[in-house]
């Protein structure tokens, strides 16, 4: 099953401005989100992000909020629980998803996304936890569940489809950035 763009949503977990500092090679991880928001954008990809009590640990990077066409504010570790599903997009079954942290609220959210139906995948380098073992073995679990696990470039060019796309040298500079 390929992803195809104009079926398909972005969902970024939780990269807050007091949560960052703590995720391992959170620079990575924030600059691998904001690969795929560009691609998105150029795509015309919906982008949704969500915060895990911002009054607690901030909202998100700036530089993430911008992309996000609407932002869910959760209390609830599966963001599902307090209206991501509300907020998705019609007839855009697959959800990709990246952000913080792998093993508690992107593993949540993708499970229950998975049991609702949805074709959920996962961008490998754009996850992160406070731990690498953390990380890792929740993506075993993900992918052992049914969940894609797919990296940042892998989707760009699943997006794309052709070197004919209209905006194909403009992702391939953002993929070279």
């Amino acid at each position: 099953m390929k992803i195809q763009a104009n079926r398909s949503t972005l969902i970024l977990i939780d990269l807050q401005s007091r949560l960052m500092p703590s995720i391992y090679e959170s620079d990575k991880v924030a600059q691998q989100c904001i690969k795929i928001s560009k691609i998105a954008q150029l795509l015309q990809v919906p982008i949704l992000g969500t915060e895990q009590s911002p009054q607690s640990i901030g909202h998100n990077l700036k530089e993430i909020a911008a992309f996000c066409d609407k932002t869910v504010t959760k209390e609830h570790f599966d963001a599902c629980q307090d209206g991501l599903i509300d907020a998705l997009c019609k007839n855009r079954e697959h959800l990709i998803l990246g952000g913080c942290e792998t093993h508690v609220c992107v593993m949540q959210t993708a499970l229950e996304l998975l049991r609702q139906n949805f074709k959920v995948s996962i961008l490998v380098d754009a996850v992160g936890s406070r731990r690498v073992l953390d990380r890792d073995i929740a993506l075993h679990r993900l992918g052992s569940a049914g969940v894609h696990l797919i990296t940042t470039e892998m989707l760009a060019f699943e997006w794309l489809e052709s070197a004919k796309n209209g905006v194909f040298k403009e992702v391939l500079e953002v993929i070279k950035s």
